[in-house]
């Protein structure tokens, strides 16, 4: 195997302290990332490196470092991402407990800086808040309040606070004013937990809303931990044309543009950005912060999209590299400005489009991330799987490289489920697989499989084929799936589940993880290389 050279831990943290570029990254899977890891490693696991690398890390040139825990995948990913292009990749001298030896400071959880981030901004400017208690109170004597709910709408159809509205978190300076028109009018803003709680409350403060705005602290864990009910599957959202009033608007707009001025966001335009991009010397990402609708209905070429409120809460995972530009885009002035004085302040070199024009806006549909073409494997209809599978003694094994909450709902019957990154030597995962005569490799959509293939030849020496158009397309000719977990070839560790997510979450979780956050400040001052600041 390729020999790969190390990088020290002084010389990573020299790096981000003088903000040079450098992308720190952790090649293991969600679940063991979420355990322990540096402040800025971000989680691009090595399962599925070849399907992200190129929209993560954009510029081949880019300083990386990868990181695991002595499992080998570091080594393995370096020579993935030497084969995709990239010249100046090392690993993490000792890995993770390395990183720990040299006196490095780690972090639990995922989306870890942004969530430090918040809590270091309620710390220094005592963002208002309410308690669980107080807040239903409020809602209960008709007291004349709103809440404003900043996830996500899907998270915020899981799980809300009754009566809230969903208005995800970059929309709320945009919307609040038409939302809550009469200034008398109590503002509340909640999350699942603290950070876009915190953050959505403070951009309203900070814009220069004047109602009296609140986070609910602890969001829907405190609710909960209240003994208060949360309503289910709500659809109560913003209307898209909320605020956009000429008066309104202008008025928001002036605040976000006063407030990304003060926090040092920096001009551009479509065609400097643009130039940027192609710059081989730096890393240059784009995001349009818009709804996913509206990005969608049409957007200009080379912008990613991604909500403005969940740029700032999963910053590592949109933008790995540190040190690197970010351009961001809207059609309001309001949405991208809110969005980049939260990210300078995060001590992100950032930039708003200004004077876009809707010409500009050529591209329509979903992101297409760029990807490299997947190795040629031979294919199979799932017509005619289903036809073999039907057969005695056929003799071959299905494996399932989709994740494992999507296995888990409905795959194939009689496929196993296996992570990519354990179909390897000395992981000895496939050792729960009866033995076979042939393999076929599927995942959702087809993606993933065929370099799973390449993976499972190479170590079973076995003829493998991939499903033509995955597990999607099973399912659209109508054959039959089973659900549940009996044939798992791996661990669950690929996703790790949120304390905050979902229904029926255990208190104990939910307090302690109330316990953690509280304690990012002071993991913030050990770890010393983070450059955030308040204005």
């Amino acid at each position: 195997m390729k020999s790969i050279p190390t990088r020290t831990y002084q010389n990573v943290r020299d790096a981000l302290l003088e903000r040079r570029e450098i992308a720190l990254i952790d090649v293991r899977e969600e679940d063991t990332h979420a355990q322990s890891h540096p402040l800025f490693a971000a989680n691009l696991p090595l399962a599925k490196l070849e399907l992200d690398a190129w929209t993560k890390l954009p510029r081949r040139g880019v300083p990386i470092v990868l990181l695991d825990d002595g499992e080998g995948y570091a080594q393995r990913a370096a020579v993935a991402l030497d084969g995709l292009g990239y010249t100046d990749i090392a690993l993490l001298e000792g890995g993770l407990a390395g990183w720990i030896r040299a006196g490095g400071e780690v972090f639990r959880d995922v989306n870890v800086p942004s969530k430090a981030f918040g809590e270091f901004v309620e710390s220094e400017r005592h963002t208002p808040s309410l308690s669980a208690q107080a807040v239903g109170a409020l809602l209960a004597s008709g007291e004349d309040v709103i809440v404003l709910d900043a996830r996500r709408f899907d998270e915020y159809q899981t799980m809300n606070i009754p009566g809230s509205i969903s208005v995800p978190g970059a929309e709320l300076a945009l919307r609040a004013r038409a939302l809550a028109p009469d200034p008398a009018t109590r503002v509340i803003v909640n999350c699942a937990g603290r950070t876009r709680s915190i953050i959505g409350a403070q951009s309203l403060v900070n814009a220069g809303l004047p109602n009296p705005v609140a986070a609910l602290r602890n969001g829907t864990i405190g609710w909960t931990l209240a003994g208060q009910e949360l309503e289910h599957g709500s659809a109560r959202r913003f209307d898209l044309e909320a605020g956009r009033d000429a008066a309104t608007l202008a008025t928001s707009r002036a605040g976000a543009a006063a407030l990304a001025d003060r926090a040092g966001v920096g001009r551009t335009t479509l065609a400097e950005a643009a130039r940027w991009a192609a710059d081989a010397s730096r890393t240059t990402y784009r995001f349009d912060v818009r709804t996913p609708a509206e990005y969608e209905q049409a957007h200009a070429p080379g912008f990613q999209g991604a909500q403005g409120g969940q740029l700032v809460q999963e910053t590592e995972m949109f933008a790995p590299v540190r040190g690197a530009r970010v351009v961001l885009f809207d059609d309001d002035g309001v949405r991208a400005n809110m969005t980049a004085s939260w990210l300078a302040q995060m001590n992100i070199d950032v930039y708003v489009v200004d004077e876009a024009r809707t010409e500009d806006l050529t591209e329509v549909g979903a992101w297409h991330a760029p990807k490299p073409a997947a190795p040629a494997v031979a294919s199979i209809t799932p017509e005619v799987l289903a036809a073999r599978l039907a057969e005695p003694d056929h003799g071959t094994i299905v494996l399932d490289f989709t994740s494992s909450a999507n296995h888990v709902k409905a795959h194939i019957p009689g496929a196993w489920w296996a992570l990519r990154s354990h179909v390897a030597p000395g992981f000895g995962d496939l050792r729960a697989v009866p033995d076979a005569q042939r393999y076929v490799a599927v995942c959702m959509s087809n993606a993933l499989a065929p370099f799973a293939a390449s993976d499972i030849a190479a170590l079973t020496g076995k003829p493998v084929e991939v499903l033509e158009g995955g597990t999607a397309a099973w399912q659209r000719a109508g054959l039959p799936v089973e659900s549940g977990d009996a044939r798992l070839a791996s661990p669950r560790i690929d996703r790790y589940r949120r304390p905050y997510e979902g229904t029926g979450n255990a208190r104990e979780a939910m307090n302690a993880y109330l316990e953690w956050e509280y304690g990012l400040v002071a993991q913030l001052g050990r770890d010393g290389t983070h450059g955030f600041f308040v204005i």
